[in-house]
């Protein structure tokens, strides 16, 4: 058994699980005007976090050669530990990401070569080209001492997180695990994106954020269990056109495996790449007419965080919705590189 019993968030919402939730419910807008100074990017709009700062947010204490996606996890992480209490002395952390912090390569690539000499880079950045930089930054600065894991998959990552954190749990590892995922909005993933996607529908604009879930095996240390997870299922495409049918495969094995039905299904949080304009229709047709919460409208393309982002959406809906208790959600993801999947939860009474 894989329980949920916290949960928080950065996104362009705000800063906290509070923002999410807030934001969610009104709907806001997050869309906003980038400084062009800072980010020359293509289009010159983005849903970032507004004011957000790693020095005012964290200190200026082991912030200062920081890049922009580990502070983000970094300063999750520390919510999510704060609103959990204890952890336990084992308590491990697993991050997803799309391929660490492109800006930082970039940076330390571009260094090597216009320098003097290639090795008058600066070596602090060098930790940030690392995919694991944020993972390992967040077992830092928390002292998590438990396993330490990066996984990378794309808009599915948030969900492969959470499974190899259910795997830890199984395998004795680990009781408490952090996982989550992150992305960063910068002006290299900017132009990579626009560069791999020219013909994006109008209106998609690249976000950025964390979301964490604090999962265990029972809620422990006067924690209240959120949700339980009931199962997981992943796919592979090879042509956009077959991302739907795949996916409503994932969907259909993963209600059964749970012995679910679809009609009680209370929401459905779609995390999908944008270039899959037709994913959405084969697994409507399996689930009917749940609440839907297409993230990447609500808090912009958050890539390798969007999964993550879906499962913090219905935890935080399902607190105020008295249909939500006892009920399943159900987050599904699905990435241009030809890989789906899907989580199913059932909400606590309690979270009603």
């Amino acid at each position: 058994m894989t329980v949920i019993t916290a949960w928080s968030a950065v996104s362009a919402y705000g800063v906290g699980a509070a923002a999410l939730a807030d934001g969610l419910r009104e709907q806001r807008t997050v869309a906003s005007t980038v400084d062009p100074e800072a980010w020359p990017v293509p289009g010159g709009k983005a849903c970032v976090v507004p004011g957000f700062d790693a020095r005012e947010l964290l200190g200026a204490k082991g912030t200062r050669s920081m890049d922009r996606v580990s502070a983000l996890a970094v300063l999750t992480a520390g919510q999510v530990a704060r609103d959990a209490g204890d952890l336990g002395e084992d308590a491990g952390l697993v991050l997803g990401v799309n391929n660490g912090s492109a800006q930082s390569m970039l940076e330390l690539t571009r260094d090597s070569l216009v320098k003097a000499r290639p090795e008058f880079v600066k070596p602090a950045q060098f930790p940030n080209t690392l995919m694991n930089a944020a993972a390992a930054q967040c077992a830092i600065w928390h002292r998590l001492r438990g396993p330490n894991a990066t996984v990378a998959a794309g808009r599915t990552s948030g969900l492969v997180a959470l499974n190899h954190a259910r795997r830890m749990q199984r395998s004795g590892r680990a009781e408490a695990v952090l996982c989550g995922a992150a992305e960063e909005f910068s002006t290299t993933r900017a132009w990579l994106e626009h560069h791999a996607a020219p013909n994006r529908p109008d209106g998609v604009l690249l976000g950025e954020g964390c979301a964490m879930l604090l999962v265990e095996p029972a809620a422990r240390h006067g924690r209240t269990e959120l949700a339980e997870l009931l199962g997981l299922a992943f796919g592979v495409f090879r042509a956009p056109a077959e991302a739907g049918p795949a996916l409503a495969g994932c969907v259909r094995r993963v209600i059964a495996a749970a012995g679910e039905s679809p009609d009680r299904v209370w929401a459905h949080a779609a995390a999908h790449d944008p270039d899959l304009s037709d994913v959405d229709k084969p697994v409507d047709a399996v689930l009917g007419a749940p609440l839907r919460l297409p993230m990447t409208e609500l808090v912009g393309d958050t890539h390798a965080a969007s999964a993550a982002f879906g499962l913090a959406a219905v935890l935080a809906l399902a607190v105020d919705e008295p249909r939500a208790g006892g009920r399943t959600a159900l987050v599904t993801a699905a990435d241009r590189d030809g890989t789906v999947g899907c989580a199913l939860l059932r909400l606590a009474d309690a979270a009603a």
